[in-house]
């Protein structure tokens, strides 16, 4: 699954415009490197996401194209 799409079904951000953005701005790493929005992401992979000071770190746990608002969050975990 494209990295992009991931941050929106998971509701890490709330729009894929917005996902594509950040990653073309070089404020997402996938596993310690800057990644575009087509990265193809798999499970284990983590994702760092850095905006001014805030860093958010996650772990993907699940891939799925379609997920209800109530279990988007079962497809990551907070690493810190």
């Amino acid at each position: 699954m494209r990295l992009d799409k991931f941050l929106k079904v998971s509701r890490i951000i709330k729009r894929r415009s917005v996902a594509n953005t950040a990653c073309s701005s070089g404020h997402v790493e996938v596993n310690g490197k800057v990644a575009k929005a087509g990265t193809v992401l798999k499970i284990g992979d983590e994702i760092t996401i850095t905006f001014n000071d805030n860093s958010n770190k996650y772990r993907v746990l699940d891939l799925k194209e379609h997920v209800g608002k109530d279990d988007s969050s079962s497809l990551y975990e907070v690493i810190s």
